[in-house]
């Protein structure tokens, strides 16, 4: 299974000030030196983190492979066909959300669909593996899949709530496995990513049909007490003793 570092927070506490560090390029190498196989990043309409220009250092910097998480927007669309990364997942966004906050709403009005769908198109033409972030349901699978996307990449943002709650997600993470199986019937392979932290993660890594999880809070978060390079390396134990 793929383990993708998410470096976003890297960048918000850079922005804090304003300044330039930490560096989220740095972050990213050294994700890569502990055994991340990408590394994912989110550039925003609002620009509250990452930065264009941390995309473009990025995109050149690393040695593994970029997963650039954007939305519809013309500008962003057009930088990520410049850069060429090898994944592109467009998520939902929403200005006053802290995070992302669902997977993309596939049964929406016909002039977003229709965005999305160019977007999507322009991007595969490119060469560029394109994801699109989704709740686990059959119809954002099979809407996913008519959309012309690749994979996708299942919203663990339910599961992980539940889990916290009360330690029992056993419902949320037996839609993540159903949503996980259908994708993978229809042909699109399955990623999954949102909330999900060293004590939840186990589960939805042993799920078979998903083949990369996209992790960052938590792993940023564990850095600041004991270094991102055991950060990385203990979330690279759980996934892969979950197999």
């Amino acid at each position: 299974m793929r383990f993708y570092v998410n470096v976003d927070h890297v960048a918000t506490v850079r922005q804090a000030r304003r300044t330039f560090e930490p560096d989220p390029v740095e972050a990213a190498r050294l994700c890569e030196k502990a055994g991340a196989d990408g590394i994912t990043i989110h550039l925003r309409e609002d620009r509250r983190h990452i930065q264009d220009s941390d995309v473009r250092k990025m995109a050149g910097a690393i040695t593994s492979v970029l997963n650039l998480e954007l939305a519809t927007a013309p500008d962003i669309i057009d930088l990520a066909a410049e850069l060429k990364p090898h994944q592109a997942t467009f998520v939902p966004e929403r200005r006053e959300e802290i995070t992302t906050e669902g997977g993309l709403d596939l049964g929406a009005g016909a002039a977003s669909i229709r965005r999305l769908e160019n977007a999507v198109g322009k991007l595969k033409d490119l060469g560029i593996r394109v994801s699109l972030f989704i709740d686990p349901d059959p119809m954002s699978i099979t809407r996913s899949r008519e959309i012309g996307a690749e994979a996708i990449e299942l919203h663990t943002g339910e599961y992980a709530n539940r889990f916290e709650a009360s330690g029992d997600a056993g419902e949320a993470l037996e839609r993540l496995r159903e949503a996980a199986a259908f994708a993978a019937q229809c042909g699109l392979a399955v990623h999954a990513g949102h909330g999900l932290t060293y004590v939840n993660v186990t589960p939805v890594a042993a799920i078979p049909e998903i083949e990369e999880l996209n992790i960052g809070h938590s792993v940023i978060s564990r850095s600041i007490m004991c270094g991102i390079e055991k950060a990385v390396s203990d979330m690279r134990k759980l996934i892969d003793g979950a197999r």
